[in-house]
């Protein structure tokens, strides 16, 4: 009978040498690869002193925009949780008092707004579907935390500080010149 395919092959025990038998060849050559990285250039930084250049499309840490006079750009419309593929940002609608109009832009706002950074990929779709430019990934690192429960930004951290403000026009400007 003759075989379907010729991809068969006879096995062939063939004796070991003498140095394949010692292993000699292949210890030389593990130590050879060993000694030729010990000339190659570090791939490590040391981290606080020295920054790795980082990407101008970088996407980091986000940031609740503020409007020129200071007022949270979020209307709470929930565009960017619905967006959320990981489903790491929550909301809280409530309404403005009359009191706090200096605070908002219109009369509905997000009381509460988390977003859970272990579940964050990090894709930018919140960006996109914010109809108000209100939420930005930026490019800073998320800093390390040593239990979970702190993971969870809430507006106290995502929201932009009054005196200082959060340039994301680079970021943006690059991306869509580029598309």
């Amino acid at each position: 009978m003759e075989p379907l395919t010729q991809r068969s092959r006879k096995v062939v025990n063939k004796k070991m040498t003498f140095m394949e038998r010692i292993y000699l060849p292949a210890i030389l050559h593990g130590m050879w690869i060993t000694f030729s990285h010990f000339f190659k250039k570090k791939s490590t930084v040391s981290y606080p002193d020295v920054l790795r250049p980082i990407a101008p499309v970088y996407r980091g840490q986000h940031v609740l925009k503020r409007d020129e006079e200071g007022k949270e750009r979020c209307t709470a419309c929930g565009l960017c949780a619905v967006a959320c593929p990981a489903e790491a940002i929550t909301m809280v609608a409530a309404e403005a008092k009359p009191e706090e109009a200096h605070l908002y832009r219109e009369e509905k706002y997000a009381a509460t707004y988390e977003i859970n950074m272990l579940r964050c990929i990090f894709c930018g779709l919140c960006e996109e579907a914010c109809p108000k430019e209100a939420i930005f990934l930026t490019d800073r690192l998320v800093d390390a935390e040593y239990n979970r429960g702190s993971f969870i930004y809430g507006k106290d951290k995502l929201v932009e500080p009054t005196d200082e403000r959060v340039d994301v026009s680079k970021r943006q400007v690059w991306t869509y010149q580029n598309q």
